[in-house]
């Protein structure tokens, strides 16, 4: 879905999250509080028994959360094991005031979501 490759930000030394295949990451519903990168695995992102997308290594979801304050629109579910990268609303300011590029490319990300929903409801 996405061809923007986020893995810089989830190199070596980084903080991780190891999640087992099967597991919920977040539940539609849920408090958002920052974003994810894939570091490595396939990510499920599903709104009731609808499959979204299926994400790789190097990809971002749960980038609304830095947007507004909503709780999580849809369920992220690894597929397989997966390792993320959790990014806080901090951490995201950060990365933006350093790389302004950073902001532009979460907003591609957010676009190309948001029409290809559009088109599926379409």
């Amino acid at each position: 879905m996405d061809d923007i490759d986020f893995g810089l930000l989830a190199g070596d030394g980084i903080a991780t999250r190891a999640v087992k295949a099967g597991a919920v990451i977040f539940q539609e519903g849920d408090k958002a509080d920052g974003l994810f990168i894939v570091k490595s695995g396939k990510v499920g992102i599903r709104l009731g028994n609808r499959s979204l997308a299926e994400l790789t290594a190097n990809s971002i979801f749960g980038e609304m959360a830095l947007i507004d304050d909503a709780p999580r629109s849809a369920t992220a579910v690894a597929v397989t094991d997966v390792e993320l990268v959790p990014v806080s609303e901090k951490q995201f300011l950060f990365l933006v005031s350093q790389t302004p590029f950073f902001a532009l490319k979460v907003m591609r990300v957010l676009a190309r979501r948001l029409r290809a929903t559009s088109k599926s409801f379409g």
